[in-house]
């Protein structure tokens, strides 16, 4: 009774020096959109997602340049690799990151992944072999913890009615990021050979030909690193006051006034005693992880595959781009998804549901993908306004799909827990998107030697295994497999107190 008491006591406990209660005191007093605090979502989303596939537009070349490749069809094999390395720094890392946020709090963690970008993507840039390419992008996604705990964070700063739009703020920024990312690429790659008039090839930037796209995604970095000082933290930190405050043994001796004095206090949302649930046994959670990682490793071997595709030469089935055309296909296919994300996503969900939203999303997508090697047969024009509008719309639904799986996530756990949730997330999405790039490149490598194949031949076949990846997603979000994690807002835990 004495433990009962005292846990119900430390729920009600709203400390002044508490980061975690003056946000809630502050979603009080703020009944309408918290722009402030969601551009600071926004800002840091978008630079966890720029370095991810920025290099995919310009890796042909630099795989090509480090001469490692004995075939030109061997390009994509290796170049998997280093697209990879990524992931498999970050799978090996997410959560513990996620651990460290629950127990130090979103910003530091933020802090550290921002400052990372600013150092590992630059060296990435310098790189002038495949092993220091490969070594640079490991560490990259080791210390690139952004996206786990600024999913926890979009949920915790926001009102119960704003919450959606907060994780929506999180994927659109990190959708417009992989695809704004790879049109830095492609646009300033190899600029002494594409701008001569600005860059001579005896300029750093002729020497390292791919260090001036890492370099402007670095540069956006260090100033969100500077930004995010001022940046709010929302994680409850007064176990360690609480403790002394309030004795267990003096607990029994509380006086019903006292209690309700307590009781009148902000409510903290069961954030001050720490959870023992076991994550893994919580199948809402883990099932949302799941679906996760199963969109995410196709949505990881399309973005691969897709620039490796557009700059392919046209005897394989290719489009024949430069990287500059890749980078304006793509910075138009990142304005079409911001418009469709900020205007069309939020009534589509409050109408719809975020489970019915992917559904859709996946079944649109398959036959848009079985499209693909077809526009490749298109020339000029034609093949500019087809592969531009498809892309825009093959973008935003794959952002669409993964919204909806965030809010999910993000619902099946209290918030002294959210941290090592989203580190599990980060966790197992990143090994299956490990798999993305390696895996697609190896089967791009492999499906640009069977042209002439009497079953699928060419990018036929490669476009039919990411449809069949996406069918398998989509089986998922249904029952029995599925479960829908229970509502937990703040309204809802203290009725239950």
């Amino acid at each position: 009774m004495a433990s009962a008491n005292r846990e119900r006591l430390l729920e009600k406990v709203d400390l002044k020096n508490c980061p975690g209660c003056r946000m809630d005191r502050a979603k009080e007093e703020q009944t309408g959109v918290p722009y402030k605090n969601l551009s600071y979502i926004w800002i840091v989303s978008l630079c966890t997602a720029l370095p991810i596939s920025s290099l995919f537009p310009f890796l042909y070349f630099m795989i090509r340049d480090f001469h490692i490749a004995k075939r030109e069809e061997d390009i994509g094999f290796y170049a998997g690799f280093v697209g990879s390395s990524f992931m498999v720094g970050r799978a090996l890392t997410s959560v513990l990151w996620g651990v460290v946020a629950d127990r130090y709090g979103r910003k530091p963690v933020i802090l550290m992944g921002t400052f990372s970008v600013v150092i590992f993507n630059t060296l990435f840039g310098f790189s002038t072999s495949f092993w220091m390419a490969l070594s640079m992008r490991f560490l990259l996604g080791c210390f690139n913890s952004l996206l786990g705990t600024i999913r926890a964070y979009a949920s915790e700063v926001c009102r119960e009615e704003h919450r959606a739009l907060g994780l929506s703020i999180v994927s659109t920024s990190r959708g417009i990021g992989l695809i704004i990312g790879p049109a830095i690429g492609g646009f300033f790659a190899q600029p002494a050979e594409k701008y001569p008039e600005i860059f001579a090839k005896s300029s750093i930037f002729g020497r390292f030909p791919f260090l001036l796209p890492c370099l402007l995604i670095s540069i956006y970095a260090a100033g969100v690193f500077v930004s995010c000082w001022w940046l709010p933290e929302t994680l409850h930190m007064h176990n360690e006051r609480v403790s002394e405050r309030f004795d267990p043994c003096d607990v029994l001796e509380v006086s019903s006034n006292e209690i309700s004095e307590v009781e009148n206090i902000t409510d903290v949302d069961r954030r001050v005693a720490p959870s023992k649930a076991n994550l893994l046994k919580n199948w809402p959670l883990m099932s949302t992880i799941i679906v996760y990682c199963v969109f995410s490793l196709q949505e990881m071997a399309y973005t691969e595959i897709f620039s490796l595709w557009a700059v392919s030469n046209k005897k394989y089935g290719g489009l024949g781009f430069s990287s500059q055309d890749v980078g304006i296909v793509l910075a138009i296919s990142g304005l079409g998804l911001l418009l469709f994300q900020l205007l069309l996503y939020p009534p589509m969900e409050r109408v719809l549901g975020p489970v019915m939203v992917t559904r859709l999303s996946a079944v649109i997508s398959m036959p848009l993908l079985s499209l693909y090697p077809y526009i490749a047969m298109l020339s000029g024009l034609a093949l500019h306004l087809v592969i531009n509008c498809a892309s825009m719309l093959r973008n935003a639904l794959s952002v669409s799909l993964v919204t909806g799986i965030f809010i999910l996530q993000n619902n099946a756990v209290p918030q002294n827990q959210r941290g090592a949730a989203n580190g599990i997330s980060m966790t197992a999405m990143s090994v299956f998107k490990a798999f993305g790039p390696a895996g697609g490149g190896a089967l791009f490598s492999w499906a640009q030697k069977r042209q002439v194949a009497a079953f699928l031949p060419g990018n036929q076949m490669v476009f039919f295994i990411l449809n069949v990846v996406q069918f398998i997603g989509l089986l998922l979000t249904f029952k029995p497999f599925l479960a829908l994690p229970p509502h937990r807002s703040k309204e809802n835990v203290a009725r239950k107190t």
